[in-house]
């Protein structure tokens, strides 16, 4: 990969910042009638694979109904999609996330300055005053975006079921998950849901190409969209550095489980740097999709009880991917710890 693949990771635009939708306008259509009907359901549950872009269509919601409080309006009713410029006004308070009628709930930094892995109570909690709190936009429309409610810890998620249980009138939760299925579901009974589709390889291209500022026709690009099933965040990761490499080496030794290839693992953790954190989460990727793969496969039902095995390792490869990045640990020892776990599971 060139230097300027590596180096485009610090420029790639948030979803907050993004007014470009690929892909998805079934859903779009779904949201947009919703709204112009005037009897929106107040909280979404938008499901998908990671880095197909929820998100992204998360906040295009959010600066739709920002921008047009009253869905009765003949302007609104005509319109054929959630676009709004972003030079409108509301774009530009979204993007700086400086909107007094936007409340995002995500992950942040502890006092060390280290990635929480959860989102805490506390800042659930401040949907109870965020939304308790005079209207700040005309109408009095107030959007939460959680991104994701995935990673809402116990007490998170019942702080943030209490507010949806007597939603305040113009209030919209627009909920993100990558695993729709496991979020509580006290939750998931108080949400439409909103499944997304893995996007087409053309739209990958796009969407990556508009969020990193990269030639559409760009040979990488290309061959990073291919090996990215439908995901913009992963064909993004797989730009950087050596990335698409580590892909590929990882998902070789994949394909041999249950056998382990001691050199080829040893050669894999040396390529995985103390400070490398995009190609820490190249290689947490290919194995996250290879188990999804199999968890999901048309004959995962024929042996339960390695599917209990491998869902089991599903969640402990998750853990320690986690403390790993927040830590900053060594990534070898993970590496080796990863396969072991797999190899166990898949004899």
């Amino acid at each position: 990969m060139s230097a300027r693949t590596a180096e485009s990771e610090t420029s790639i635009r948030a979803p907050r910042e993004t007014t470009a939708l690929f892909g998805h306008r079934d859903a779009e259509q779904t949201l947009l009638t919703a709204y112009r009907s005037g009897r929106i359901p107040h909280a979404w549950l938008i499901g998908g694979a990671q880095g197909i872009g929820k998100a992204t269509l998360a906040y295009r919601m959010a600066r739709f109904v920002l921008a047009h409080s009253d869905p009765a309006v003949p302007s609104l009713q005509s319109a054929d999609s959630l676009y709004v410029d972003q030079d409108h006004p509301v774009a530009r308070q979204v993007a700086n996330g400086s909107h007094g009628g936007l409340l995002t709930l995500e992950r942040t930094a502890n006092e060390k300055g280290t990635m929480r892995t959860v989102i805490t109570v506390d800042e659930s909690r401040e949907t109870i005053g965020f939304f308790g709190s005079t209207a700040a936009s005309v109408g009095g429309w107030r959007v939460c975006v959680v991104d994701t409610v995935d990673e809402l810890n116990a007490n998170a998620s019942n702080a943030l079921l209490k507010i949806l249980e007597e939603p305040p009138a113009r209030s919209l939760f627009l909920l993100i998950s990558h695993a729709p299925a496991r979020v509580l579901a006290t939750i998931q009974s108080r949400c439409r849901k909103l499944p997304l589709r893995p996007l087409a390889t053309e739209d990958v291209i796009q969407a990556a190409a508009e969020a990193a500022g990269l030639n559409r026709s760009d040979h990488a690009l290309g061959e990073a969209a291919d090996a990215a099933e439908g995901s913009v965040a992963r064909a993004l990761t797989l730009l950087g550095g050596q990335s698409l490499g580590l892909h590929q080496r990882t998902l070789e030794l994949l394909n041999r489980l249950p056998q382990l290839d001691q050199r080829a693992l040893h050669a894999l953790g040396d390529a995985l740097p103390l400070n490398d954190r995009v190609g820490l989460k190249a290689f947490v990727d290919t194995i996250d999709r290879w188990l999804t793969g199999h968890l999901h496969a048309p004959d995962a039902g024929s042996n339960l009880p390695r599917l209990a095995r491998l869902a089991e390792v599903w969640e402990k490869i998750n853990s320690a991917a986690r403390d790993t990045e927040s830590f900053n640990l060594e990534r070898k020892p993970l590496v080796f710890s990863v396969f072991g776990m797999l190899a166990e599971a898949t004899r």
